[in-house]
């Protein structure tokens, strides 16, 4: 197979464009070049929904083991995020009891509430907060304590925890820095997760810890500990910037708005929300014998990466996709993913963000606004959503 018949090689796209701004590169790929390997990340990017779907239902040919991902690294565990058939399967189903949508409903929604109904009542009227440290962060970090079965861990804790982990996960200059944060992170996180689980085995409870210690045939303390880990990695940053990133399409726009409010329109404002910008942006999957994505020959041992930010910008599925629009048609998307390794907590952050957070904090502020829209701040390649939103609370 000559070098020829291989996708194109961009020496010019850099990590650091990436974290700023990624889409107008990727809108640029998905013209000129939806299959393109890029030398900075030392993957094949592919662009287009289409192909991006295609790799995610079959884990046969495109596995979810990348041996060269940093995320083991920054784990320092095998974790069931680069498993594939019955080990991922055993590993998800072990927690699965506590995500599955009665639990969500009798028990976690119910919490939830409570929890929105503390943090929205301490935001002071009149003044102008943060949002992303006044609300998103440490609620989302709550909600992830309690559900995961480590509620002694402060939100300030699992906020330091997650954001060290998805710095280490997404560490594709390999970095020593971001590992040396992680590796410290590892060992205060063990350190928890232990005492919980000696706590849980006297009194059970929903959690996800609980839950796989409780099994008739559990799975390694180890892939329990992993699995956790995980949970923090995703499940903080991922139901945090989908409110913030909410707020801000919904607060820029108030003819959407009102026909939110009006028509009760809040699981249309969370699912353009997580289409316009998914917090979770990109996957790696390692190609496990030599195929073909659209003419170009992709050998075994590469590594793919499914931008998952830009197959919901695809062209062929939404019109103007770089406009935050809840009144669109098409509101399906990728950002949960598909297949086997579809994201466990999205119906958690349906549920909590979409049909409780948001309703009750507009109740609350009806008329609250943004500063200054130019000053919010967007970063991430991996994981993406604003890391600021001053609002004043009206």
């Amino acid at each position: 197979m000559s070098d020829a018949q291989l996708a194109p090689i961009d020496d010019s796209i850099t990590i650091n464009q990436l974290i700023l701004d990624p889409y107008p590169i990727y809108q640029r790929l998905r013209a000129e070049q939806p299959v393109l390997r890029v030398t900075s990340v030392g993957r094949t990017f592919l662009t287009k929904a289409s192909d991006t779907a295609m790799v995610k239902d079959n884990p046969e040919l495109f596995s979810s083991d990348d041996p060269n991902t940093p995320m083991k690294r920054a784990f320092l565990a095998h974790t069931l995020m680069r498993k594939d058939g019955e080990a991922h399967r055993r590993e998800r189903m072990a927690m699965m009891a506590s995500l599955m949508p009665k639990t969500i409903i009798n028990y976690w929604a119910p919490m939830y509430e409570k929890f929105a109904e503390e943090y929205i009542g301490q935001l002071p009227r009149g003044e102008t907060v943060d949002l992303f440290g006044g609300l998103a962060g440490p609620i989302a970090a709550r909600m992830l304590g309690e559900i995961m079965g480590i509620p002694d861990a402060t939100d300030d804790e699992l906020q330091r925890w997650s954001q060290v982990l998805i710095d280490g996960a997404g560490n594709f200059g390999w970095r020593p820095e971001p590992f040396a944060d992680s590796d410290k992170a590892n060992a205060e996180m063990d350190r928890c997760i232990h005492a919980n689980a000696e706590r849980l085995k006297a009194a059970p409870d929903p959690s996800a810890l609980s839950v796989m210690l409780q099994q008739d045939n559990p799975i390694a303390m180890s892939q329990m500990i992993s699995n956790i880990k995980i949970a923090i990695g995703g499940g903080i940053n991922e139901p945090r910037d989908a409110l913030l990133t909410i707020l801000y399409g919904l607060l820029t726009n108030p003819d959407q708005l009102e026909v939110v409010k009006q028509e009760n329109k809040w699981a249309a404002a969370f699912e353009e929300g997580v289409r316009w910008v998914a917090p979770i942006q990109v996957s790696s999957r390692l190609v496990t014998a030599d195929t073909t994505i659209r003419d170009y020959h992709i050998p075994q041992g590469d590594t793919v990466m499914t931008i998952q930010a830009s197959a919901c910008h695809d062209e062929e599925l939404y019109d103007e996709p770089e406009k935050y629009n809840v009144l669109r048609n098409n509101l399906k998307h990728q950002a949960f993913g598909n297949g086997p390794h579809f994201c466990a907590g999205a119906h958690v952050s349906r549920r909590t963000v979409g049909a409780i957070l948001l309703p009750m904090l507009f109740d609350r502020f009806p008329d609250m606004k943004i500063a200054d829209p130019l000053m919010v701040q967007w970063r991430g390649f991996g994981f993406r959503g604003p890391i600021n939103l001053p609002v004043k609370l009206m």
